[in-house]
């Protein structure tokens, strides 16, 4: 058993043309430490988000903080802290802050999951 106090990782730059600004992230469990899951926060300042994608694996969403967005092609919906995303392995997807607010959600998709832009 490991406990891991998410204020006490530090957070990186998480620079990726996936993303439309400067966004850092927190690796909570990397691949070295879980044999199963990717776990990591994502902070986006206000405006910022990543661009239409798709996951190998499912992906889960938990909102920590702030308020974001979360659309595919055909909707859109705002989220906030305590809601929880499921994304379906290779749904077409975004999510990202709102103009007004920064967000940070923490990321779970399976270890070995891939990630493909959609979009430039």
């Amino acid at each position: 058993m490991k406990i891991i106090k998410p204020n006490e990782v530090p957070a990186e730059p998480a620079t990726s043309p996936l993303f439309t600004g400067e966004v850092s992230r927190q690796p909570i469990l990397t691949p070295e430490m879980s044999p199963v899951f990717n776990l990591g926060i994502v902070n986006f300042p206000a405006g910022v988000r990543n661009k239409m994608h798709t996951h190998s694996s499912d992906q889960v969403l938990f909102v920590t903080a702030g308020t974001g967005i979360i659309a595919t092609p055909t909707e859109q919906q705002e989220i906030s802290v305590g809601d929880v995303v499921h994304i379906s392995a290779e749904e077409h997807h975004w999510h990202g802050a709102t103009q007004h607010s920064d967000f940070s959600h923490i990321t779970l998709t399976a270890k070995g999951s891939t990630t493909k832009q959609l979009e430039p």
